[in-house]
């Protein structure tokens, strides 16, 4: 499907867009663009891969001149450009609109207006009753492309929604590893903090799988198991065979006890599709009543798809998973 074709990959020198080079090069792709702002990592990936079918474009998403030109003889994008940390975006919340929202409309805007075939948009847990800026902003990027969807029959815009990738740039576990090899007393926030986990490469699975079978505005989401803050340091310690002293610091800024990947009202009308959950867009215009002379009214939803009522992974099931990523590998 990707034969012979041209991808843009927004925010491509991040952990995804590393992940995904490595993929898409394997797939007989004529062309990768890296689009971000970071000449540095952009020089770091251009002398790793040493490949002339990646290209490099310096630019912002916030700025349209710049994405619309990237864009140009596109045939797919994967739209990855975001600020994804929660404590810096409460502290700069106009940072993260700009960023997340703006620049998301921007890539969408390009993508139509150069007939892009397809736009896969990333999203994450914390979009879904969101507390936190990030969280607002991720949400109303989800929004915006679900409208945008409804206005082309030559681009399918569409997206995906997980949880945390573990060992991803930024993440807790190269936090945690760095404190425990170091001596360091390891910092957690809170023990009984659930969250959703996930190795790149199936958030690598779940995005092309929405790219194989999305139709515009859906949003996919992977049925992930999630495990407790305290059960990943016990996992690490004894996987790195050490005993750090361990500090509970308290939420930081913008923290949930536990995230959540499907409202109740996205599980009473997702389409279970085995591995994941199919959220199809609400294609209804504003004239409602035509919609419900024969309706119905539903009194009860279903729970809400969370970090605390997903599969909880056993010690030994976290220990497992951590040795499967080469990040920990490497480490130790």
């Amino acid at each position: 499907m990707f034969t012979d074709k041209v991808i843009l990959i927004t925010g491509g020198t991040g952990s995804f867009g590393n992940a995904a080079v490595t993929k898409f090069l394997a797939l007989n792709t004529r062309e990768i663009r890296i689009f971000s702002r970071d000449e540095k990592k952009q020089d770091d990936m251009r002398k790793a891969y040493q490949n002339n079918k990646l290209k490099f474009y310096i630019g912002d998403v916030r700025e349209y001149g710049s994405i619309k030109s990237a864009v140009a003889g596109v045939d797919y994008i994967f739209s990855a450009a975001a600020l994804k940390q929660v404590p810096s975006c409460e502290f700069f919340p106009m940072e993260a609109v700009n960023t997340n929202i703006i620049g998301t409309d921007n890539v969408l805007n390009a993508a139509l207006e150069h007939n892009v075939k397809k736009v896969i948009v990333l999203s994450t847990d914390k979009a879904v009753y969101p507390i936190n800026a990030m969280g607002m902003s991720k949400a109303l990027m989800e929004k915006i492309m679900v409208a945008k969807s409804r206005e082309s029959s030559k681009t399918v815009l569409c997206g995906t929604r997980y949880g945390n990738v573990m060992a991803s740039r930024g993440s807790v576990i190269p936090l945690f590893i760095d404190q425990i090899k170091s001596g360091k007393p390891i910092t957690i926030t809170n023990p009984n903090m659930t969250r959703f986990m996930m190795s790149l490469d199936s958030a690598i699975d779940l995005v092309l799988y929405a790219f194989s079978n999305g139709k515009p505005g859906d949003i996919f989401v992977h049925k992930a198991p999630a495990f407790t803050i305290a059960d990943l340091v016990k996992a690490l310690m004894e996987i790195f065979k050490t005993k750090n002293e361990v500090r509970i610091i308290g939420e930081r800024h913008g923290e949930k006890l536990f995230e959540s990947l499907l409202t109740s009202e996205e599980v009473a009308g997702a389409e279970d599709l085995g591995e994941y959950f199919r959220v199809s867009a609400d294609t209804r215009d504003l004239n409602y009543a035509k919609f419900f002379e024969k309706g119905e009214v539903r009194d009860l939803y279903p729970e809400p798809y969370t970090s605390h009522n997903t599969r909880r992974l056993e010690l030994e099931e976290v220990k497992k998973l951590l040795l499967s990523l080469d990040y920990v590998k490497k480490e130790l």
